[in-house]
């Protein structure tokens, strides 16, 4: 379970999120959505304790963020950020296998179970046949796979992901998601995608211009008006075997601003 309560965020004198409350149950997919810069990740990062709040209460099943560091929250807490590590001269095995280290001591040697769970998470995300590649060789969407497969590795039950179906192509993008769903963690992901979050997402938190607009199941917050109002675009929502999903479209105004707009 994850909470944040009030939870106001800042950095180079300038605040970014201001006051913002979720919570995530167990086993629960919570999508962050909303336009560029509307601070979906830096709530995230904040979640995660890569960033301190200026305000704000955030727990992990009731304990501070704040008071559990390095492995401890690591056992805990799995993340993939946008920020990938360097190409380090490492392979695709040894990246995954660095999963376990929160498991281990600073000078404790990996285990045949802690090697048997890294190849069962490359097996997971279909990259098992990259395993003796080096990771700095592969393509982005390779090695987007090898990251959550490093995450899964880690064996923690919160899971928090920024933008993971960057570099994916569609069917990754699916299997990925679908799979999120399927390891019943406790889970927040951040989307660009609104019928990716429509379709993978339990709940939804809409962010616009660093506050909280709307919050709750996919047909709560993917409404055509408040869309229309945080994204400037207008969306049909439709449904296809159960499933709610959005068909776009420019508003006939927008056609005409930027037809009347000289070129430069």
């Amino acid at each position: 379970m994850i909470s944040a309560s009030d939870v106001s965020v800042g950095y180079d004198g300038q605040m970014i999120v201001h006051g913002a409350g979720l919570h995530v149950e167990s086993g629960e997919v919570l999508g962050l959505i909303g336009p560029n810069g509307s601070g979906k990740s830096t709530l995230l990062k904040t979640l995660y304790a890569a960033l301190r709040p200026r305000t704000g209460l955030i727990t992990l099943d009731g304990e501070r963020i704040g008071d559990l560091r390095g492995s401890a929250l690591a056992r805990r807490m799995a993340v993939v950020a946008q920020e990938t590590p360097g190409d380090l001269p490492v392979s695709v095995a040894e990246t995954v296998l660095l999963g376990r280290s929160p498991h281990r001591g600073a000078l404790a040697s990996f285990t045949v179970d802690d090697h048997r769970t890294a190849a069962s998470a490359l097996s997971l995300l279909g990259v098992r046949h990259l395993a003796d590649r080096s990771y700095a060789t592969l393509s982005g969407g390779e090695k987007q796979r090898v990251l959550m497969a490093r995450a899964i590795a880690q064996q923690a039950d919160h899971l928090l992901l920024d933008e993971p179906t960057n570099h994916l192509d569609i069917r990754y993008q699916h299997e990925l998601l679908d799979l999120v769903g399927r390891l019943g963690l406790t889970t927040v992901v951040v989307l660009h995608d609104l019928n990716l979050a429509a379709r993978y997402c339990t709940k939804l938190v809409l962010l616009s211009e660093g506050q909280i607009v709307a919050a709750g199941t996919p047909a709560d917050v993917l409404k055509p008006d408040l869309l229309n109002d945080v994204y400037g675009i207008h969306a049909e929502p439709v449904y296809a075997h159960g499933c709610l999903q959005l068909i776009f479209s420019i508003p006939s105004n927008q056609h005409a601003m930027a037809a009347g707009k000289p070129d430069h």
